[in-house]
């Protein structure tokens, strides 16, 4: 391979994150840990838990729904994090609202229990979309919707514009008056392949007449997101994934306008205005709380503030290109890698250039036959290197479907119907019947403070492990879920 600092001359540009491994990240390096699974989890700095800590000890604060001093103390924090959402995204506050939830997948709940599906709507999902947006499918199938995918492209699981096109003038044609066709979502980034979709779709899809849902949780960590030229009606995103701490706050940034055209079919508090138990009637408030169920986390939504100012003081442009420059990097050092018969030793899932694409990328490692080696035996040799990766499908069953060029055919037996004569109590079972060699793939996945180190000494970790080798015919675990 060439000299990575002569192929990436401009990388000496993000040193500063160097530094910050050295003094805020330095659990990383005294621990020998090599991190690789940023779009599983990003990293917490030491900052911002001296943030935090300073706050609580500062401060005295209380359930935000009342009126006295500790209430009003985290009802002001509160606010102060939605402001800091919005001037994060560069939305507007007349735009857009912030809504709290526990993650990303709160959020597209949200917009599934909510959204007025019907049989004159459709929902068009990406094949590659996370069970979190796939699962909406759920709501539109009971109000009568019609659910359309959207097929990849086998090899670098893309998808073309004309696919996109031809799917939402479908619902078109079905549209009546003003009425909304439907709902079209997707991922800014898979969490699979690293594929980055054109934001462009957002504004193709509205003026075909569909609210869009954007999940961009696995593209802000390392990419911009700009809300005041792209402007979907609904992004998802999960806080841990950009900062690493809080774990367990999210948010729903929604277009007022179509916050508006949502029914919850629920309530409970801290969402309405008031209730009446004889009366049997109750009033839902008309802003961003009317979906905040319960009482909010109110010790930890005021860290999201602290995350974002730590983010934007370091520079989301420096971290996406410390991130795009080590993704090249690994990208070719995983395509040189090659057993003494010259065959490959990866086959690679996804675009092989940097493109296009963030710093997730999926694989598996092959034999010297070309035979893919189990996941789970990777699993426990990076354990064992103390490298952490991820192993499995990672929630995203039509990324993995067209990876594995597994046709409707493949999939869509009986086994999940009541009554079938095997039970299928496990996904080894279900691979047994499909006839899958491999439960998933590997991803390796780059971030806030990666490094070429990080990069090397897993290139190394591969080329020792697997070059040559035949793994030995050990007991792995049984896979009981994806």
């Amino acid at each position: 391979m060439p000299d990575f600092h002569a192929a990436c001359p401009d990388y000496s540009a993000t040193s500063r994150l160097d530094e910050l491994r050295a003094t805020e990240y330095s659990y990383l390096d005294s621990g020998g840990h090599t991190y690789l699974d940023y779009t599983g989890a990003g990293l917490v700095a030491d900052a911002q838990l001296r943030a935090h800590t300073e706050r609580l000890r500062g401060g005295c604060y209380g359930n935000p729904h009342s009126d006295n001093p500790t209430s009003s103390a985290s009802t002001r924090l509160i606010e102060e994090a939605r402001i800091a959402v919005l001037r994060y995204f560069n939305a507007s506050p007349g735009e857009y609202a912030v809504i709290f939830t526990q993650n990303a997948t709160g959020a597209c709940r949200l917009i599934g229990e909510a959204y007025q599906f019907s049989p004159l709507s459709r929902l068009v999902l990406t094949a590659d979309n996370h069970n979190s947006v796939l699962g909406l499918r759920e709501f539109a199938h009971a109000r009568g919707a019609a659910t359309r995918y959207i097929k990849l492209r086998p090899g670098d699981l893309r998808i073309s514009d004309s696919d996109v096109a031809a799917a939402l003038e479908r619902g078109v044609r079905l549209r009546r008056g003003n009425r909304r066709c439907g709902l079209f979502a997707y991922p800014a980034q898979s969490n699979f392949s690293g594929v980055q979709h054109p934001l462009a779709w957002v504004e193709r899809a509205q003026a075909s007449g569909y609210d869009v849902l954007l999940d961009a949780a696995a593209f802000v960590p390392a990419n911009r997101l700009d809300l005041g030229v792209v402007k979907p009606e609904f992004v998802a995103v999960s806080w841990y994934k950009v900062f690493g701490y809080p774990t367990g706050i999210g948010c729903l940034l929604a277009r007022r306008d179509a916050l508006a055209r949502l029914r919850r079919p629920w309530f409970s508090g801290g969402t309405i205005v008031a209730a009446s138990v004889q009366g049997g009637w109750h009033r839902l408030a008309g802003d961003e709380t009317a979906f905040e169920d319960g009482t909010l986390n109110f010790l930890a939504i005021p860290d999201v503030t602290v995350g974002l100012a730590w983010i934007s003081g370091i520079g989301i442009d420096v971290i996406h290109r410390r991130v795009t420059y080590l993704t090249s990097w690994l990208l070719d050092g995983l395509a040189g890698l090659k057993h003494g018969n010259g065959a490959p030793m990866v086959r690679l899932y996804g675009p092989e250039t940097s493109e296009s694409r963030g710093g997730t990328i999926a694989f598996n490692f092959l034999n010297p036959h070309g035979a893919v080696v189990d996941e789970r035996t990777v699993a426990r040799d990076t354990t064992a290197a103390g490298i952490s990766v991820r192993t499995g499908c990672f929630c995203n069953p039509g990324a993995g479907e067209w990876a594995f060029r597994l046709t409707r055919r493949d999939v869509g037996g009986p086994w999940w119907r009541p009554g079938f004569a095997r039970d299928l109590h496990t996904v080894e079972e279900y691979l047994e019947l499909i006839g899958l060699p491999s439960g998933g793939a590997i991803r390796v996945s780059l971030g806030l403070v990666s490094n070429l180190a990080d990069v090397e000494r897993f290139l190394d970790f591969a080329e020792r492990t697997y070059r040559d080798t035949e793994p030995g015919q050990v007991t792995l675990a049984r896979r009981v879920h994806c």
